[in-house]
C-alpha cells in the first residue's frame, strides 16, 4: 500500500495563546521541538519524544502534534499494530492503530484534543484506512481529571466519535480484563469487505462469540 502523508496545518486560539496543529510530520521536524514535561501518560517525555520520532520515520507512521511555538503540548500517533498484540497477527496493510493521544493538562478542556483528531482525518487519504484504537483504563489520567473510569470512558468515546470512531466488541483478553476498556474503530469509506472481514476475525478468537 502507498502510504500517502499529505501535510496539514491549522491554527487555533487558546487561553495560552495561539497553537499550531500540524502533521503528519517527518522525524527531522519533530526533532526540532520539545515535548511538554507533563506528557507522561505512556513514558517519560524524553523517551516519549524518541518514540514519536521513530514512529514518524515508519512508512505507515503518522504523528500529528499541537504546539505552542516550539513546545509540543499534545500529539496523536498512528502506526501498524504492536507485534505482540493480536491485531498484528494478520498483516492488514490498510489497518493502523491510533497508538496514543495525549494533551498536557493546562491545554485540556478547550477543544484542542478534538481539533487534533480532526486534523488527523482531514485528508481524503484516511478514507483508505481502517483505524483502530484500544482504550485501556490504566493509561487514563483519572487523578488529574477527577473522573472515574466510566466517566473517562464516556469522555473518550465522545471524543473519538467526533471523527467517526465507534465501539466494537472483542474477546481480546487485554480488553476484556476490565469492563471499562474498549475497542473502537473508524472504517474509511473506501475500505473493502475483505479488510473488514479480516478485522472481524481478529476481533474474535472464540468463534462461538463471532
Amino acid at each position: 500500500m502507498n502510504h500517502i502523508k499529505n501535510y496539514y496545518c491549522v491554527e487555533m486560539e487558546t487561553k495560552h495563546g495561539k497553537v499550531i496543529i500540524e502533521g503528519p510530520l517527518p522525524p527531522e521536524r519533530l526533532e526540532q521541538y520539545t515535548l511538554h514535561e507533563n506528557l507522561t501518560s505512556f513514558r517519560p517525555p524524553v523517551q516519549q519524544k524518541l518514540a514519536l520520532v521513530e514512529i514518524a520515520g515508519f512508512e505507515e507512521g503518522r504523528i500529528v502534534i499541537i504546539r505552542n511555538e516550539d513546545l509540543i503540548v499534545g500529539y496523536v500517533s498512528y502506526l501498524y499494530p504492536d507485534p505482540f498484540e493480536r491485531w498484528s497477527e494478520d498483516k492488514i496493510d490498510n489497518m493502523i492503530v491510533l497508538g496514543g493521544i495525549e494533551v498536557t493538562p493546562p491545554y485540556r478542556g478547550c477543544g484542542v484534543g478534538k481539533k487534533l483528531l480532526e486534523v488527523s482525518f482531514i485528508g481524503d487519504e484516511m478514507e483508505d484506512y481502517l483505524v483502530i484504537t484500544t482504550e485501556y483504563y490504566w493509561h487514563w489520567d483519572l487523578k488529574g481529571t477527577g473522573l472515574n473510569v466510566w466517566e473517562y470512558r464516556k469522555m473518550m468515546e465522545k471524543l473519538m466519535s467526533t471523527v467517526g470512531f465507534v465501539p466494537f466488541t472483542t474477546d481480546d483478553p487485554e480488553i476484556t480484563c476490565h469492563p471499562a476498556n474498549c475497542l473502537m474503530a473508524r472504517i474509511g469509506k473506501r475500505v473493502n469487505e475483505d479488510t473488514i472481514e479480516r478485522f472481524n476475525q481478529l476481533r474474535f478468537k472464540n468463534r462461538y462469540m463471532y
